[in-house]
């Protein structure tokens, strides 16, 4: 089934249909990750976008039920290459189209995938729109171009939590608190829903924390009274810009509690702080992404998916510090608060897809809480 993909500049691409017929309108951006198709289309933080895989061959190991990293899919689209449908893995329990399929995406194939991202490379991210039912060339970029895009946005709302939740047995079970006979060595983290992928929780769990998942609307109030050790910010879709009160109310928890930022948490900490943030011309999105972490020195490859970026130039350097850059353009990918028991990060640790190389900023935070506790109530193990 042919399918067109036409970008707001007028640029304009035919490929066809392996999911059927469908449309979707949306920022097209790029990924260069080599596997984890099913946890880049689970992640939350591409609502609003269509993706397109730079890896050539997609769907080889179909898709199954542990590597999901929230309850749906979220990109409005999914371009390829070349899909396969004969997938090879004894975990699969469904092909890639069929997963599609299920959760209402278009997946289309059989384009020059290398020059759209070259295109947008070039040109940057832009809006645009993949449709099987609207053949009119014309009619598609005048389309894109009226879509009114990320900028301003919120599109968190779309994707937080609708009550709190905590972990058990592996799944995310709404309406269940903190319980009341968590040891007292047990740590427990709050963690700001803004689009969280489940690896998130994972890690946290299995380096002896308890995770209460809180919608993004939660009152600073709402989270003393739960008596965190520690308050995560989790990853999310979109301009941090465009989140309407979370801001303040982050701002008002530095210093009452050690925390800890990832993607749109670490960007939303930077306007916390009194800064602000920029969109990147066509951002970050795979697991190749070299970060120097400029507090030991070492080189790490990292996960990424954003588009946003902190403007440190617009942080006071006696309030925060750059701790972490991205080898390839020098931006900001980590800092930390001078004053407050807070750090963030651009990227993805949790690693799902890898690499594995951040995973320590989990037992930093950890150790920060520690650390805290120490200073703040000697008593405390």
């Amino acid at each position: 089934m042919k399918a067109l993909i036409a970008l707001e500049d007028g640029t304009v691409f035919e490929g066809h249909s392996f999911t059927g017929p469908g449309e979707a309108v949306g920022e097209i951006v790029f990924n260069t990750s080599m596997s984890g198709y099913q946890e880049i289309l689970t992640d939350p933080s591409y609502t609003g976008q269509i993706i397109t895989m730079t890896y050539p061959l997609i769907g080889n190991y179909g898709v199954n039920p542990d590597d999901m990293e929230s309850l749906a899919v979220h990109p409005k689209a999914f371009l390829v290459k070349e899909y396969n449908r004969l997938p090879s893995n004894f975990r699969a329990t469904a092909t890639l189209a069929e997963f599609l399929n299920e959760h209402g995406v278009l997946g289309v194939e059989g384009f020059d995938t290398r020059a759209l991202v070259r295109h947008i490379r070039n040109s940057g991210a832009m809006k645009g729109i993949v449709s099987t039912e609207d053949t009119d060339r014309n009619s598609l970029v005048e389309r894109a171009r009226n879509w009114p895009g990320l900028i301003g946005q919120d599109m968190v709302k779309l994707v937080t939590c609708a009550e709190p939740y905590t972990w058990i047995d592996g799944r995310p079970c709404p309406g269940t608190r903190f319980e009341p006979d968590i040891a007292r060595n047990q740590l427990k983290i709050v963690a700001f829903d803004f689009g969280i992928k489940f690896n998130q929780i994972r890690l946290f769990e299995e380096k002896g924390c308890r995770v209460q998942a809180v919608p993004a609307t939660t009152d600073s109030a709402t989270i003393l009274a739960m008596n965190p050790d520690g308050i995560f910010l989790s990853n999310g879709p979109g301009d941090p810009e465009g989140v309407e009160g979370v801001v303040d109310t982050v701002r008002e928890l530095l210093g009452t509690r050690p925390m800890f930022g990832i993607c749109l948490g670490h960007q939303i900490l930077g306007l916390a702080y009194g800064g602000s943030t920029y969109k990147l011309k066509f951002g970050h999105r795979g697991g190749n992404q070299p970060v120097k972490d400029l507090l030991t020195g070492k080189v790490e490859i990292t996960s990424q998916n954003h588009g946003f970026c902190v403007d440190m130039d617009s942080l006071d350097p006696d309030l925060v510090e750059l701790t972490h850059i991205n080898l390839n353009d020098n931006s900001c990918e980590g800092m930390r608060h001078r004053k407050y028991p807070a750090f963030s990060v651009q990227y993805h640790p949790e690693y799902a897809p890898g690499p594995h190389d951040a995973e320590y900023l989990f037992d930093r935070f950890i150790e920060l809480i520690r650390a805290h506790q120490t200073t703040t109530d000697p008593a405390q193990p």
